[in-house]
């Protein structure tokens, strides 16, 4: 028997072998998997900087929040390598775990992804139940478990026929990314103002800040910004450097946002322009308003 029927053979003998239960949460999680490194690769704004869906965006949003926010930090400067790595990740775990190409490392590789989400985007949700990453790290740890059953290590296929497998994956997925390319999705909304009651978004109590101090706080779309708070009212500015998307925060001595990843300052009092490189392009502006007894999203 050729090697091709052989494979085919093997695939189909994998899905019949596992109890029912196993195969919908296999092919649950081998879905679920390519289907977010192919919401990926259809964004034209993932790996495009400034863009609101902009992977760079994302992790600065994670810098502020995360118990490990400083290593998202460190990642900001390499944003672009980070966003292909997680992307082709997804369709490699996801594609492994449908096709049965060494099946307890993607569920491991699963596992660890999905505990990186959490303490990325939705540690700090309460209760914990809302965090979807939690979830999917108990359902990639319950299949991995299953896989390995009573063995006390994790089955790694180095032999030829191995190696043509794995390459054929990575081939795969890289194939898949580009496709997703050619299928851009429409451009990513800008961010919410209002909530679906048609309420304004809410950011601080107007009496928690004082005049002349600042407040950090985070859009819906994960992206850092600062408020400023003055004698003539309120404004604020997208924390995300203009440079490479690490977060500035407020020096008080010279009455600059500065960002600590190459230097760059920026002028909160003169429309956030740049005036010190490498950053040459002015901070976004976030408009904001006081209502009431609230300053919130205008």
């Amino acid at each position: 028997m050729s090697y091709q029927p052989r494979r085919i053979k093997s695939l189909s003998d994998s899905w019949r072998s596992q109890t029912i239960a196993i195969r919908i949460l296999r092919g649950w999680l081998g879905l679920t998997w390519i289907y977010a490194g192919w919401d990926k690769a259809t964004d034209p704004g993932f790996l495009t900087k400034g863009s609101a869906s902009f992977i760079g965006t994302q992790l600065s949003g994670y810098s502020t929040q995360s118990p490990i926010g400083g290593l998202f930090n460190k990642l900001i400067e390499h944003s672009t390598a980070v966003g292909l790595t997680v992307m082709l990740a997804e369709f490699a775990i996801g594609l492994a775990t449908l096709l049965w190409v060494s099946p307890t490392l993607a569920a491991f590789g699963g596992f660890t992804m999905s505990i990186g989400l959490w303490l990325a985007s939705s540690f700090h949700a309460s209760p914990y139940f809302l965090a979807s990453d939690t979830a999917y790290a108990i359902l990639w740890l319950v299949y991995f478990l299953t896989l390995v059953g009573n063995r006390r290590t994790v089955d790694v296929s180095l032999d030829r026929r191995g190696a043509i497998r794995v390459s054929a994956l990575g081939g795969a997925a890289i194939a898949l990314s580009f496709l997703g390319k050619a299928f851009p999705k429409s451009s990513a909304k800008a961010v919410e103002t209002t909530t679906a009651s048609g309420s304004a978004v809410k950011v601080l109590e107007l009496s928690k800040i004082a005049v002349g101090e600042t407040h950090q706080f985070a859009l819906s779309n994960g992206m850092p910004a600062i408020l400023f708070r003055t004698k003539t009212g309120v404004f604020a500015y997208s924390a995300t450097c203009t440079h490479e998307g690490c977060t500035v925060s407020y020096k008080g001595a010279n009455k600059t946002l500065y960002c600590p990843c190459h230097g760059a300052e920026f002028d909160p009092f003169s429309n956030g322009k740049a005036v010190q490189g490498p950053a040459r392009d002015p901070l976004t502006n976030v408009k904001v308003k006081v209502e009431g007894n609230w300053v919130v999203l205008s």
